[in-house]
């Protein structure tokens, strides 16, 4: 990281915070140098509160503490990108964000993902997520292929409802597959693109 111009705004620079997996803009703090310091060193953002006049981490009274990914700087040298994990909600009204945005992917099929992985991890008995996913790799691989077929069969004909609800099955059930191997789709789509690129 190059030299930071704190000097510009009187000791204070803007740092912009933003959810490291959904990639949604989370809160505009600042920050001097021992903010920026104490960020690096305990792993937890913290802030310069000006209506304080001091060092003030995120969640230090309410828990919901923000997990520093990262940190960069513009080309400037005068604002930080913070890229951090979220406990709870961010805003002091509760609002996921302090622009009153529901903190969530734009693409669904990442929070489906994310749905799956919980249950993986957190199973209830009246989840068929759960309850599939107990079964074993060979019955989640099994139902991945039947799906396969059953979308097959309906692609031969012409019921838009039937086609995409399969279509919908084996996508779900394609997900809980790649949950049950331990890998992401994030991991495909970069095969994917690393095949575009040749």
């Amino acid at each position: 990281m190059q030299h930071l111009d704190f000097d510009k705004s009187n000791g204070l620079i803007p740092a912009v915070v933003q959810d490291a997996d959904t990639g949604k803009v989370l809160m505009l703090g600042y920050m001097d140098q021992a903010a920026l310091d104490q960020t690096r060193q305990t792993g937890l953002v913290t802030f310069f509160s000006r209506s304080k006049n001091r060092l003030w981490t995120k969640g230090e009274s309410s828990g919901n503490f923000l997990h520093l990914v990262d940190i960069r700087q513009d080309c400037d040298n005068d604002t930080l990108l913070v890229s951090a994990r979220p406990v709870g909600p961010v805003c002091h009204t509760g609002s996921d964000t302090c622009f009153d945005e529901v903190n969530q992917h734009h693409n669904f099929l990442q929070v489906l993902e994310q749905i799956i992985l919980d249950r993986k991890n957190h199973p209830a008995e009246d989840s068929y997520t759960a309850r599939l996913l107990n079964k074993g790799i060979n019955k989640v691989a099994q139902k991945v292929g039947e799906e396969a077929v059953e979308l097959v069969i309906e692609a031969k004909d012409d019921n838009r409802d039937l086609f995409l609800n399969e279509a919908a099955d084996l996508l779900y059930h394609y997900l809980v597959l790649l949950v049950a191997k331990g890998h992401t789709l994030a991991e495909v789509l970069e095969v994917l693109a690393s095949r575009h690129k040749k």
